[in-house]
């Protein structure tokens, strides 16, 4: 196998896009096969830094960590990062290179980039056996179709054979299929060889009938059926429908390892970015990690964690707007752990001067870490390396706000701790697992419970396992030599039109 690829796209957004394009990168690398994932365009407030210091999506560093290959900026040469209903900034090969409305970007400029989206596809392809794309939304987004880069243009652009999924826990899964492929052109269709059932409970035999009946209205297989799988913990694209269930966790884990659990509660302040940082923290037995925008829900809990945002001064209007400034507050009186990453972090000092993000010029801070906060326009992309609390600690940072830290009782990886507040621009310290237990520690012992750390949670470890579930998933439920020869060879020929066609 030499330069294969594949493309998967999805009826919608969330549909298992993400999922299925990481399960079949640690399916093949697992089969000994050089593999590498591709986004050309993602939008998303997830976002981590390679080791060269370049943005990309949170989500194509989990896969290239399922493929077994160092994430670089080849993988995801286009992010878009929302800053409001209509605007983004545009971060192009790992670099920002300015802020577009959504009018500006899908008018122009998009289609322009076909061009570096190509050529990215085509190194990754020259160093790789196969490359595993991922689209985005959706490939029958009609109104989109003349500037598309990311599903059926970039398809075309570079033959990929393209493998649709549908989520049918929603429901409508087979109209899904069936109007997604249906709204195509002949052109484009000529490239759909086949879907991919997710999320299924059940009997499997009782949608077998629907699958033939669904072949014998489109010419095309269906290529596996993959059960709904519980509690996977991947790095997500989109923080809403993590913030709106609540828990972080969907399924049970070990018992705390001392006698009492720690409660953490995240405030999902608007465009909430990186809320991955917590998955480490929820990994711990006996940590109950929540997000809430409840006042006293904030204030009953054992730490309280303001994350990053992409909008520092619209989030800290927010919380005054909605009480949870002052319960922030009391919490800093009362002796009682808060932790401020990124934005959070920026929020919880003196003041903030933005003539960058929001250009609100000077604006008063939460006042409760002696820290000043300027906007930068060139942006801090960086993968430190520093110790807190006596242990090893690894991160990676990704802000604008470049913090004067004039006082506090302890310095904190590039921060401070003041009191019980503590307040870092580092992502992912806490997958640091020393770390991560020394800080819980002391955030059990500021707050009088008998929590104690398990001595031997692998962070890492259970990325790992989580990866691996989704090869299994891939390998057990999906026709893996089918998708081995669409990989090799591209989509087979005399594939059926299915009318109408784009319009």
């Amino acid at each position: 196998m030499t330069g294969g690829g594949l493309l998967i796209a999805g009826t919608t957004s969330d549909a298992g896009k993400s999922v299925v394009t990481a399960g079949v990168c640690r399916w093949l690398a697992r089969k000994g096969v050089k593999v590498a994932p591709f986004k050309a365009q993602n939008m998303s407030l997830n976002s981590f830094v390679t080791r060269d210091g370049a943005e990309i999506g949170r989500a194509q560093a989990m896969q290239a960590a399922a493929a077994r290959v160092e994430p670089t900026a080849l993988m995801n040469p286009v992010l878009l990062k929302p800053g409001g209903d209509r605007t983004s900034q545009v971060v192009l090969l790992g670099k920002p290179v300015g802020e577009l409305s959504a009018r500006g970007y899908h008018a122009g400029r998009q289609e322009k980039l076909l061009g570096t989206v190509t050529d990215c596809l085509a190194e990754l392809r020259r160093t790789h056996d196969a490359v595993i794309c991922e689209g985005a939304g959706s490939p029958a987004e009609i109104n989109l179709r003349h500037s598309d880069i990311v599903n059926m243009g970039l398809a075309r652009a570079a033959r990929l054979p393209v493998v649709v999924v549908g989520d049918i826990d929603r429901g409508g899964v087979f109209a899904s299929l069936f109007g997604t492929t249906a709204l195509l052109s002949a052109e484009d269709q000529a490239l759909v060889a086949g879907y991919v059932v997710n999320k299924f409970r059940g009997d499997v035999s009782l949608l077998e009938p629907g699958l033939e009946m669904l072949r014998g209205l489109t010419g095309r297989p269906v290529l596996g059926v993959l059960p709904y799988a519980h509690g996977l913990g991947i790095d997500e694209e989109d923080g809403l429908r993590l913030s709106l269930r609540g828990t972080v966790r969907e399924t049970a884990v070990a018992p705390p390892h001392g006698r009492d659990v720690l409660r953490v509660a995240v405030v999902p302040v608007p465009l909430m970015s990186n809320f991955t940082d917590v998955d480490a923290l929820a990994a711990e037995p006996g940590v109950v990690v929540r997000f809430t925008d409840r006042p006293e829900e904030l204030a009953d809990a054992d730490l309280a964690i303001v994350p990053g945002t992409r909008g520092t001064v619209k989030a800290l209007a927010w919380l005054r707007e909605r009480g949870l400034a002052g319960a922030l507050a009391r919490r800093a009186a009362e002796g009682r752990p808060v932790l401020g990453i990124c934005g959070g972090f920026q929020m919880l000092g003196e003041r903030i001067e933005d003539e960058v993000e929001s250009r609100a010029g000077t604006v008063a801070g939460l006042g409760l870490l002696p820290v000043r906060v300027r906007f930068a326009p060139e942006k801090t992309l960086a993968r430190p390396v520093g110790e807190a609390l006596g242990e090893r600690v690894e991160g990676y940072e990704i802000h604008h706000g470049v913090a004067e830290v004039t006082g506090g009782d302890e310095p904190f990886l590039d921060g401070c701790r003041a009191g019980s507040v503590w307040g870092t621009h580092w992502h992912g310290s806490l997958e640091s697992d020393g770390f991560r237990r020394a800080f819980l520690r002391r955030v059990a012992a500021d707050a009088g419970r008998a929590f104690v750390p398990a001595p031997d949670t692998s962070f890492a470890a259970l990325r790992e396992e989580q990866l691996d579930r989704l090869g299994d998933l891939v390998e057990e439920h999906a026709d893996t030599d089918a998708l081995l020869r669409l990989i090799e060879d591209g989509a087979p020929g005399g594939l059926p039109f299915v009318p109408p066609g784009a319009p």
